[in-house]
């Protein structure tokens, strides 16, 4: 079996465009991937114009750790978010060949499952008005949707610093949540990495009595000593690793001992295999990971195949339920979340799982995305002209 080549299809809403990439082979089967590139999705397009005639097109779709690795290193250039976003999308596709061709789902080609169901917590809920009314609100709508976890971010459009008085707001709109999920619902607190160490920490300690499961990207991404600053000073799990793109540079993450779960992004750091290896050394840290997940359903599903085979997998973000929950019905055999366990079940279909409907995906065209997380109401996750 050989590739013969590739075709893209970008599904557009006002805050997202979702690149879904076909591989196609000579014997019929076509595999399907996806990532959601934030304002780069045209540069993605680009890159994979020339990836499909310099390393894809003529290679056997079964061999994903040569297709990988010559996408990676074929080309010189160190990799960067563009280049491992593309090499994901492959990837992924070709995985769903191969379980295609084979007759089984992807799970049981990494080494059968360990898991039967994934716990699922929702994001994207909270695209109301910044009040505790109406964030207690949308948690209660999160929970009687079935969820048993949720995460958010409350701190409008802090950077570096959050005045006294933004902070006892951001307080009020966490208590409102907690008051509304209850005390047994997992509340994952995210900072988008807004913070200097000792906000970071002044806050986690503030809003220690509502019992966040997990305080997410507390300071920016490019300095782990600062990350472990942090680490060591607040008394609650740390989880990181979205914006780190390759897998390498997740070392000094383990040496450093400054994270306790990881949020790789499947859809941006080369895809299902090379999560699972990061999944695999995690583990030797005693680290759990959680990937990161703002896709749509083919991402879903492509990051439910490490959830089902990774014993250190804690849970699956996932956004299809709050925002944008119309594309789901752009795939065929969409993940959905159990309203009676809060999880995703197993699935025994085979590949992925799911097909792309490219009828239903010429309904939402590209569009100019824009999605500015230090701008006054981004959490509505709309277009400034929108906002309120």
């Amino acid at each position: 079996m050989r590739i013969t080549g590739i075709s893209t299809h970008v599904i557009g809403t006002p805050w997202r465009n979702l690149t879904y990439v076909q591989v196609h082979t000579d014997e019929g089967l076509t595999g399907i991937g996806e990532t959601r590139m934030l304002g780069h999705t045209d540069a993605l397009l680009g890159y994979l114009r020339e990836a499909e005639a310099n390393h894809i097109t003529g290679s056997d779709p079964f061999a994903v750790e040569d297709l990988v690795r010559r996408m990676k290193y074929g080309d010189y250039g160190r990799a960067g978010e563009i280049v491992m976003s593309g090499i994901a999308c492959v990837e992924m596709a070709c995985w769903d060949i191969k379980g295609k061709a084979l007759g089984v789902p992807v799970w049981q080609l990494l080494g059968g499952k360990v898991h039967d169901r994934v716990k699922a917590y929702a994001n994207g809920w909270y695209t109301t008005e910044r009040t505790p009314e109406a964030y207690h609100k949308a948690a209660r709508t999160v929970m009687e949707r079935g969820y048993r976890a949720l995460k958010i971010d409350p701190f409008g459009t802090g950077h570096y610093e959050l005045s006294h008085e933004e902070t006892l707001y951001s307080v009020s709109l966490i208590e409102a949540v907690r008051d509304a999920i209850g005390p047994d619902a997992e509340l994952m607190l995210e900072m988008h990495g807004r913070f200097s160490p000792s906000t970071a920490v002044r806050l986690a300690n503030e809003l220690a009595p509502f019992r966040p499961a997990w305080l997410e990207e507390p300071v920016p991404p490019e300095n782990l000593k600062a990350l472990k600053k942090v680490a060591e000073k607040v008394d609650m799990p740390v989880a990181t690793g979205e914006r780190i793109h390759d897998r390498i540079e997740f070392r000094e993450l383990f040496e450093s001992q400054a994270a306790d779960i990881l949020q790789p992004d499947v859809g941006h750091i080369g895809g299902i295999w090379e999560t699972r290896k990061l999944a695999a050394t995690a583990e030797t840290h005693y680290m759990l990971v959680a990937p990161h997940n703002v896709g749509g359903p083919v991402l879903t599903a492509a990051s439910l195949q490490v959830g089902f085979s990774t014993p250190n997998f804690k849970v699956l973000e996932h956004f299809n339920d709050f925002a944008d929950a119309e594309i789901k019905k752009v795939v065929k055999g969409a993940p959905q979340v159990d309203p009676e366990t809060g999880c995703f079940e197993l699935s025994h279909a085979p590949g992925l799982g799911v097909e792309l409907d490219t009828d239903a995906a010429a309904e939402f065209p590209q569009q100019q995305a824009r999605f500015d997380l230090w701008a006054e109401g981004w959490e509505k996750r709309a277009p400034k002209g929108q906002r309120s």
